[in-house]
């Protein structure tokens, strides 16, 4: 606005001038052109100090996420080679057809967020923190199934304003099963194959879904691998990725039941989390020391992980939590040991 101004008021005064005098004229015209320039030099440099919907902060780094897909995430091959395939061929699509619809399932601790924080990380210059990614917590934003109208109205204006804000905007649904019935139908059109809707195009957003559910069916097939004597590696998106949909669009207890965004085909991905192994959870540790700066201690980590639970009660051999407890146990672990 202020650059508006100030060369109106310049241009004014090059009408005025005109009228009288030719060569105050020229120096108008001069000063206009000089002042444009700085202007459009400090709106530039602006860019770098203030987040706004441009390449300075959001960009693409393919190299950083598979770097950090593949050493920091732990026990989730499956999850490394999709995330990895479907964001790269997203955001290298200058003109994709619908938004990246993407659904994360498993247990808890087995990495969801964590994946949703790398995603992050490599697109947005301010990471989780960027004011182009919106977060939406189930049991926090959606509480009430009786309030379900008002949430529906209250979702689409969010997501409305925060595309026509910027189109390159990240939208992460977490607690899915814990969703009100219904409630996501309300933003399929979003998702969808249109051009435009009221003349805003939804083509270049991000839409990730967290949930439990569907936990059991990809327990249930890493058991039946691990009870073949089967490599875990050898389990692939193909053994889990039908099955999956079907159970989550047939839980009562999802926010996906009877959805028209799996009816409709709208989810580009359903990513299968693997329940995490005793290795797995070592990693973690291991990990979570390094990141604290503290002296990687093997002995200290195995005795956190061996304490912890696992299933089934038979074979004990997937971790009940995951590594969502291990920073706290460490802590706790470290001042009683």
């Amino acid at each position: 606005m202020l650059q508006v101004f100030l060369i109106g008021v310049l241009l004014l005064n090059i009408n005025t001038a005109a009228a009288f005098e030719p060569i105050s004229t020229s120096i108008a015209v001069g000063m206009a052109a000089a002042l444009t320039g700085f202007l459009a030099t400090y709106q530039n440099i602006f860019y770098y100090f203030e987040e706004c919907c441009r390449p300075e902060w959001i960009s693409f780094n393919k190299t950083g996420l598979e770097v950090d897909l593949d050493q920091k995430l732990f026990g989730q091959h499956i999850v490394s080679r999709v995330v990895l395939k479907a964001i790269t061929g997203f955001m290298k699509n200058k003109n994709p057809k619908k938004a990246l619809v993407l659904s994360l399932h498993g247990w808890t601790g087995t990495g969801k967020n964590f994946v949703s924080y790398l995603i992050a990380e490599n697109i947005y210059k301010k990471g989780m923190a960027s004011s182009f990614i919106h977060q939406f917590v189930a049991t926090a934003h959606f509480p009430h199934q009786s309030q379900i109208e008002n949430y529906k109205s209250q979702l689409q204006h969010w997501i409305k304003g925060n595309v026509t804000n910027c189109p390159q905007s990240m939208f992460i649904f977490d607690e899915m099963d814990k969703m009100p019935l219904g409630l996501i139908d309300s933003i399929k059109p979003y998702l969808d194959y249109y051009e435009t809707l009221d003349d805003i195009s939804y083509r270049q957003a991000i839409f990730i879904f967290l949930s439990n559910s569907g936990g059991e069916n990809i327990m249930q097939v890493a058991l039946d691998f691990w009870r073949a004597g089967k490599d875990r590696e050898e389990i692939e998106l193909k053994d889990l990725e039908m099955a999956l949909s079907l159970s989550v669009f047939n839980n009562k207890n999802s926010g996906f039941w009877h959805t028209s965004l799996i009816d409709k085909n709208l989810v580009d991905f359903f990513v299968p989390f693997l329940p995490l192994e005793y290795k797995h959870l070592v990693q973690c540790g291991m990990a979570e020391m390094d990141a604290l700066g503290l002296k990687p201690n093997h002995t200290l980590v195995d005795q956190v992980v061996r304490d912890m639970t696992y299933f089934p009660k038979s074979e004990k051999i997937f971790s009940v939590k995951g590594c969502k407890t291990i920073s706290s146990k460490l802590d706790f672990y470290r001042e009683h040991v």
